[in-house]
């Protein structure tokens, strides 16, 4: 079976015209800016107060003109993923931060690696941060809290990493258990230039 006969989620799916009107509204507007609907909208909206949830605390972290760039944000979340097997996130975020970061391969490169991809100073402590968190999180210490200040970090910056990890961390698990597939239009985003 190609990926194209695969159902969007093993639980089903609602189209953006049979969405609540808020969630409607809300969802056109990343639809409009990317020229597609996300999967992952449309397979969470069969529990319309959990999407909202879920797009309420996805915004108030990822959304933030302060602390972390928005391409910082999504390293943590393809780094995350990755280490997590989580293919929908990976693809997804991926695209974004390729976007974002303006290189067409650090996507490619963070999911497949994250541990151990080059990454400058502040990336790494971002990354190395994240790993743990979503991997060992009851294995941090000050001392990893310290090494993420030493490489410039503060402590807002800190949180948001925890945050977005574990945001995404579940994120991941409902992906696995919805069996979340990707649009294809994440596979080409960053990739290639736009007209």
């Amino acid at each position: 079976m190609s990926a194209a006969q695969l159902p969007i989620s093993r639980f089903g799916h609602v189209e953006l015209e049979d969405m609540p009107d808020d969630l409607r509204v809300r969802i056109q507007a990343v639809a409009d800016k990317s020229g597609f609907v996300p999967n992952v909208f449309r397979a969470l909206a069969r529990r319309p107060a959990e999407l909202r949830a879920f797009l309420d605390y996805h915004d108030a972290l990822m959304e933030k003109s302060d602390g972390l760039t928005k391409a910082e944000r999504e390293l943590i979340v393809v780094a995350t993923s990755g280490a997590n097997h989580c293919t929908y996130c990976v693809v997804a975020h991926g695209a974004i931060l390729r976007v974002r970061a303006k290189d067409p391969e650090i996507a490619d490169r963070v999911a497949t690696n994250p541990y151990g991809v080059e990454l400058d100073r502040r990336q790494r402590a971002i990354v190395d941060l994240a790993l743990l968190i979503a991997t060992e999180s009851s294995a941090l210490t000050e001392a990893e809290l310290d090494d993420a200040r030493a490489a410039g970090l503060t402590d807002d910056e800190i949180w948001d990493i925890g945050a977005i990890t574990a945001l995404f961390a579940m994120s991941n698990r409902l992906a696995h258990l919805t069996a979340l597939r990707p649009n294809p239009e994440f596979f080409l985003m960053g990739r290639i230039p736009r007209d």
